[in-house]
């Protein structure tokens, strides 16, 4: 069941998202060569805390720590810990934040310092990818329209789009129905309606779409240890346009 949110829902979920843009525009700015993964996750505590949040990844499922930081060949799920970020790295940050039991996702891809044409190719064309996905997410279209449009825009450049691991529903719960995968069929799945809250999450791949769990667990890799990218936000199905939950609005990049 496709759980539709209230205006009261929505306002909290709001500011859930608006905790985890900040959140990522702070970790953002922070990123270059000598950096450790574990700062980022320090930083991002540090961060929820003052504005009232909780990490949604801490301790979910076992998840050891509340940033996901995957580099390169990674696609999702990295663990943060002593790995020093390198010039020419490619580092995702997955984010998710709770605030008065409401959640907001949200995931970014930039580069550490000066990085490869392919890699500013993959970066741009995941970001366009995610752009896509969004313009599909209106009432009156269907869920196989966004999935449609994930995958029809990163295999029109030459890239390929995870399929093992998917967008989805997310409000009170970080994972609610539906599921959303970064393929499909347009006029497929269910109707959206207003009051819909997904997670549009495509991760995209320079090569086989295939991936593998490393032995800790949680870090998935591309297959052939190509690069991937990931970006994600927090959308709210509308009259009109879908609204970016998790998009740090004009004036609000501050902490207080």
């Amino acid at each position: 069941m496709v759980i539709r949110k209230s205006n009261r829902e929505l306002a909290l979920m709001r500011e859930a998202g608006r905790i985890v843009a900040l959140t990522h525009a702070r970790l953002k700015e922070r990123i270059e060569p000598g950096l450790t993964t574990a700062e980022l996750d320090s930083q991002a505590n540090e961060i929820v805390a003052k504005h009232g949040a909780t990490p949604s990844f801490l301790r979910y499922r076992g998840f050891p720590a509340s940033v996901c930081v995957s580099i390169n060949e990674q696609v999702v799920h990295g663990i943060p810990g002593p790995r020093v970020l390198e010039e020419g790295d490619m580092v995702s940050l997955d984010f998710g934040a709770i605030y008065q039991g409401y959640h907001g996702d949200a995931a970014i891809t930039v580069g550490v310092g000066r990085i490869s044409e392919e890699a500013r190719r993959l970066i741009e064309t995941t970001r366009g990818t995610l752009e896509a996905a969004i313009g599909q997410a209106t009432a009156g279209n269907y869920l196989g329209d966004i999935s449609w449009a994930i995958q029809d825009y990163a295999e029109s450049r030459g890239f390929s789009v995870v399929r093992q691991y998917v967008g989805h529903g997310i409000g009170r719960n970080m994972h609610e129905d539906p599921q959303i995968p970064n393929y499909g069929q347009r006029g497929r799945g269910i109707l959206l309606k207003p009051g819909m809250t997904f997670a549009l999450e495509p991760m995209v791949n320079v090569g086989t779409y295939l991936t593998r769990v490393l032995d800790d667990g949680w870090t998935v890799v591309t297959e052939d240890g190509e690069l991937s990218a990931h970006f994600e936000h927090t959308i709210a199905i509308t009259e009109g346009e879908p609204e970016i939950l998790t998009l740090l609005q004009e004036g609000c990049d501050h902490e207080s």
